[in-house]
């Protein structure tokens, strides 16, 4: 594991090491050829001039600002000592795609505009100092800039759209955490809910109803055993295994989810006729009850707590009331239970309710659109 790592690592530098190798020797070679027929200390004045050129074009990712300066102030230094034409020209436009790969527009302007008057600078010694023709020396300078300004184009648009997809990758990210942490909400908080009123109505008949005891406790072992599935199954999902996870839960579980609650010591009644769903409002609208009766469970001090869920046209409406001491958790802009119901609705298009009962204890009402994922279904 510890080499292939190393060898990860190093062979990007190995690539970057060797491409500016090879850049740097071809603009070499290239220059020295343009100029051969000037003496030979001049010939490798030019070599060593381009050489040092394109090293520092290579630099603009790292030092952006200071290498689109100081690389039109290089190729001026080259034709203002007599440099002839060659490669050197191609070397502004890299150092410009590298200074925009890397920083926007607003922080290059006073380097790029400097970068001009220098370049200008030096071409207009090359017509005084070298008496190279003008109107060439203009036409020269005017393709230079703008073959360096489509190269700072290319590289902002490169930069935005790589800066597109990392945020596409960070959100991506923050809302797969989000549904690992309500699906760890819903089941294993569930059961830890459950787990705990069973411990509660185990020690409160320890001693005259043993029988009830034992009732509890397995319960208790079933309830446990449950949400250690459900962990693991989100472990999986963590660690890309996911051959081992199970199918999410759906209306077909809620008969094992009430006799855990009415084992708790709470009368549920349910109304669920037989409602064949597609499988994202089926697992949404199970998660809602779920969460629902664990809030009840929890806080609302209730006896009976009544499950409804109907069907009218092209949605479904979940509906979760109990007879408790009316607000069961947080506000919906507080609570994580509350915010994770709300937020699977809206994912499908619905909406979710949470409010006090019209007499006492709290009603929860989802309503989920099922027509849109019929379709979809019907379409695959």
């Amino acid at each position: 594991m510890g080499t292939d790592q190393g060898r990860a690592v190093t062979e990007p530098v190995m690539l970057r090491v060797g491409f500016t190798l090879a850049l740097v020797a071809l603009v070499t070679v290239a220059t020295l050829g343009a100029n051969n027929m000037r003496p030979p200390a001049a010939m490798v004045g030019a070599g060593a001039l381009a050489a040092a050129c394109a090293g520092v074009a290579l630099t603009a990712p790292r030092w952006p600002r200071t290498a689109l300066i100081a690389v039109p102030a290089l190729v001026g230094i080259y034709f203002a000592t007599g440099g002839a034409d060659g490669p050197i020209f191609l070397l502004p436009a890299l150092a410009a795609f590298g200074a925009a790969s890397v920083r926007p527009a607003r922080d290059l302007a006073v380097p790029a505009a400097l970068a001009v008057l220098v370049l200008v600078a030096g071409m207009t010694a090359r017509v005084l100092v070298a008496g190279y023709p003008a109107w060439v020396t203009l036409w020269q300078t005017l393709g230079t800039a703008a073959l360096a300004l489509a190269a700072a184009a290319v590289g902002w648009w490169r930069s935005a759209r790589r800066d597109a997809n990392a945020e596409r990758i960070r959100r991506a990210a923050t809302e797969e955490q989000l549904r690992i942490a309500r699906d760890l909400h819903d089941g294993v908080g569930h059961g830890l809910a459950v787990i705990a009123m069973q411990a509660g109505v185990a020690l409160h008949v320890l001693e005259r109803n043993p029988e009830a005891v034992r009732d509890a406790l397995v319960a208790i072992r079933d309830t446990s055993r449950d949400a250690l599935n459900d962990l693991r199954t989100e472990l999986t999902t963590l660690t890309g295994d996911a051959a081992e996870r199970r199918p999410r839960r759906g209306l077909a579980d809620l008969p094992v989810l009430v006799d855990r609650v009415r084992a708790a010591g709470l009368d549920v009644d349910v109304r669920v006729p037989a409602l064949p769903l597609p499988a994202d409002v089926d697992h949404v609208a199970y998660s809602i009850v779920a969460e629902a009766t664990t809030n009840v469970l929890r806080h609302a001090q209730a006896t009976r707590v009544t499950v409804e869920i109907m069907r009218e046209g092209q949605a479904v409406t979940v509906r979760v009331a109990d007879d408790g001491r009316g607000r069961t958790t947080d506000a919906p802009t507080g609570g994580l239970g509350l915010r994770a119901m709300a937020d699977r609705a809206a994912e499908l298009g619905g909406t979710l309710v949470a409010a006090p009962g019209p007499e006492r204890g709290f009603v929860v009402r989802a309503v989920l659109p099922v027509g849109a994922a019929e379709s979809t279904e019907d379409r695959a």
